[in-house]
């Protein structure tokens, strides 16, 4: 099985100016009630789960499953830890993706652990979700508090109760005295005003651990554009040595066999003139599938139906000369802009290149969307036998550096035995 991710990671978005608005205070507050009790179911299974792993392990291994399961279960708190952070406060923050060494086999797959293990971002991530539980837990220790408050401020509604109560340790007789009424009153502010500050605290902590400096911001976005810089000058080593592969493969034999062909008809002319007329038919029509190939290389270096009429219409190309069935789903709303359409084009065509040469598929679905965060996106699907590879120089690895120049990612799953599946996903103003 091959599966193949490659990223560019998206620069985070402007942060808000403000945390501590009033509507965004009272939701963090809910939020903070919210963790107090989840946040310690979580943890406690984490801690079951990391306990038993590391007891079992000298039972056969076994634990190793456990551990392998904790370490899911880490990122996936991560992951939710992340996703409400950002749906609170509108930080911009990327979503969290399972990190992959691209690998394949058993080995991989430990270095894909190894990976999700180190990743910084999980951890800042968990760090966070803790902060949040222990807030939580003092949220409801204060929203408690204001209930008592609350209560003892209207005990002289309910007449002259007999008996002590206690506030914060304090034993108070006579319910319904005016000092108890002042001390309620008190505690409810206090209480609320502690329930504001641990909102207040949170959105702080929060941007504090969870968003980049403005260094790292700046160094990510120096290393994205680093990145794409290499991908595009890799995509563009790899489609210069296609061309010569091309050229010198393909169309260079065919223009030596036509000039040999020429040469024996002029031999021939004098003294056999009807051999020389076959040989310069023969030749003719070796000229004519000579610019045949060098229509299509030119098609498959700059295709100008991309240019007049957009990545429908290309695509529509394409699949009408595929040798297999092709059922296509385009639905764009706008024109993006020509690197962009350019990169999805070469992914597609070059995926039904695969299907067709390799496979064996009876069909292929194509899906084309136009995402409302201004993304177009792709997946190429073949019901072939898979087993696709990516290799150094070939037509997957172009694709994937193409795609990088772009600031897209592209993913190719292609088990043994099918089906080959290609996904592709590029900003639309990159």
């Amino acid at each position: 099985m091959t599966s193949t991710t490659i990223t560019s990671p998206a620069p985070a978005r402007a942060r808000p100016l403000r945390v501590a608005t009033p509507g965004r205070l009272a939701l963090t507050t809910l939020h903070l009630l919210a963790m107090g009790v989840i946040g310690v179911i979580a943890f406690t299974v984490l801690v079951t789960l990391l306990s038993t792993g590391l007891g079992l392990l000298p039972v056969l291994g076994i634990g190793l499953v456990v551990l392998v399961a904790f370490e899911y279960c880490l990122y996936a708190l991560s992951w939710l830890e992340t996703a409400r952070i950002d749906g609170l406060y509108g930080f911009g923050l990327p979503p969290r993706r399972v990190r992959t060494s691209g690998q394949p086999g058993f080995t991989g797959f430990l270095r894909t652990l190894w990976l999700q293990l180190i990743d910084p971002m999980m951890w800042r991530a968990i760090a966070n979700a803790v902060i949040a539980t222990l807030l939580g837990w003092l949220a409801w220790v204060f929203l408690s508090s204001f209930a008592s408050g609350i209560a003892f401020a209207f005990s002289p509604l309910f007449g002259d109760n007999q008996g002590s109560v206690q506030l914060w340790g304090i034993q108070m007789n006579e319910p319904g005295a005016p000092l108890v009424v002042l001390v309620g009153i008190l505690a409810a502010v206090v209480s609320l005003a502690a329930l504001v500050g641990l909102a207040a605290v949170h959105g702080v902590i929060s941007r504090a651990v969870m968003v980049p400096s403005r260094e790292a911001l700046l160094a990510d976005e120096a290393r994205r554009s680093q990145q794409q810089r290499a991908g595009a000058v890799r995509a563009a080593d790899v489609e210069r040595h296609r061309i010569e592969r091309d050229l010198h493969d393909g169309i260079q034999p065919r223009l030596v066999s036509v000039a040999m062909t020429l040469g024996m008809a002029q031999q021939k002319i004098d003294t056999d003139p009807a051999a020389a007329k076959e040989l310069v038919s023969e030749a003719h029509t070796s000229t004519k599938a000579a610019i045949t190939e060098l229509r299509q290389l030119a098609r498959g270096i700059h295709t100008s139906v991309l240019d007049d009429r957009g990545l429908d219409a290309a695509l529509s190309a394409i699949a009408s000369r595929s040798h297999i069935p092709v059922q296509l789903d385009v639905r764009l709303t706008t024109r993006c802009r020509p690197e962009v359409e350019a990169a999805v084009y070469f992914v597609i065509a070059e995926a039904l290149t695969n299907a067709a040469k390799h496979s064996r598929a009876s069909e292929v679905r194509v899906i084309v969307r136009q995402r409302e965060d201004g993304t177009v996106w792709a997946r190429v699907e073949d019901n072939g036998i898979g087993g696709a590879t990516v290799t150094a120089g070939g037509g997957l690895d172009g694709l994937e550096n193409r795609v990088l120049g772009v600031g897209g990612t592209l993913r190719i799953d292609s088990p043994v035995g099918g089906p080959s599946t290609v996904e592709v996903s590029v900003p639309c103003a990159s």
